[in-house]
């Protein structure tokens, strides 16, 4: 049949213009078969509609299902990369309102760690693509019974889904951000704790073992006597002792003007390091090879 029209209206309260570039960016793929889109605008409050009409030869039926599957595939793209943030933000807004502006963005960008593929490794790709194979899903299936779609009242309304994973991923930043604030002050207590003691000794030297335990030693390289540390025990091979808090609490006890670690060739315990950096500022060097770095070694 020559010269049918096939119409979709398309409304939208935000992000109208890029659906309209990208309806007109990706159709020309039909027009070598004949087939033209002509979008008009139509403002209606607060939403804008897009009339769009696909003219040009072949069957009306298959020519329509055709085009509600490229409408279907930039709606589902624009959702996820578009309206996933502003859903995200009234979210945030909504259900953790007693936080202030400067903590509920921290925790929008806690939040989208958990929805945006930052990576780039397969796992985080896959989870994307299932994602967009959800929505694009959802989206043909509203379009093969209706010829009309507000993007905002589909996404409240049949995605509820998609929008319960985005209220788990504002929970989840929220925790974080709990977690982060305790841990912030945390460290400015033991901060304290350093600053208002006598340094027992000016320079400890942190020499790493493979089995994650150590030894301190003094600015001469000679052991740090055991009752500058009150009691603390070091090198229990077998014991359950968390050695990462023992080392934290025996440095924060002695709080010397500088600490050196010596690592070798054991593993440098990098969120230890980073506490220790947390706690001492500038005190804290990574010895990059010594005398003490050689214990290490064998």
């Amino acid at each position: 049949m020559l010269g049918q029209v096939r119409s979709i209206s398309i409304g939208a309260s935000s992000y109208i213009d890029l659906v309209k570039v990208r309806l007109l960016s990706d159709i020309k793929l039909l027009e070598g078969r004949g087939l033209k889109l002509h979008i008009e605008e139509n403002p209606a409050g607060k939403y804008t509609f897009l009339s769009c009409s696909l003219t040009g030869q072949g069957r009306e039926e298959d020519t329509l299902a055709l085009f509600k599957n490229y409408v279907a595939d930039v709606l589902s793209d624009l959702i996820m990369c578009k309206w996933q943030k502003n859903m995200l933000g009234d979210i945030i807004r909504e259900n953790y309102y007693y936080f202030g502006e400067e903590e509920r963005r921290t925790i929008f960008q806690h939040a989208l760690r958990y929805l945006e593929d930052y990576e780039t490794g397969e796992t985080n790709s896959v989870i994307k693509i299932r994602k967009k194979r959800r929505v694009l899903s959802k989206i043909r299936e509203f379009l093969s019974g209706y010829n009309q779609i507000v993007v905002e009242g589909f996404i409240r309304f049949r995605l509820k889904e998609y929008i319960k994973e985005l209220e788990e991923a504002a929970d989840k930043a929220v925790d974080d951000f709990l977690m982060d604030r305790e841990y912030k002050e945390f460290i400015q207590l033991l901060k304290y704790f350093v600053d208002i003691q006598d340094s027992r000794t000016d320079v400890v030297n942190v020499v790493m073992k493979p089995n994650g335990s150590f030894m301190l030693y003094d600015g001469q390289n000679r052991v740090i006597n055991s009752s500058y540390l009150e009691g603390f025990i070091f090198d229990l091979i077998d014991s359950e002792i968390n050695y990462e808090d023992l080392l934290i609490s025996a440095l924060i006890t002695i709080a010397p003007q500088e600490i050196n670690f010596h690592t070798g060739k054991a593993e440098s315990p990098p969120n230890t390091l980073e506490t220790i950096r947390c706690i001492f500022s500038n005190r804290v060097v990574l010895c990059k090879g010594c005398q003490l770095c050689a214990p290490t070694d064998s």
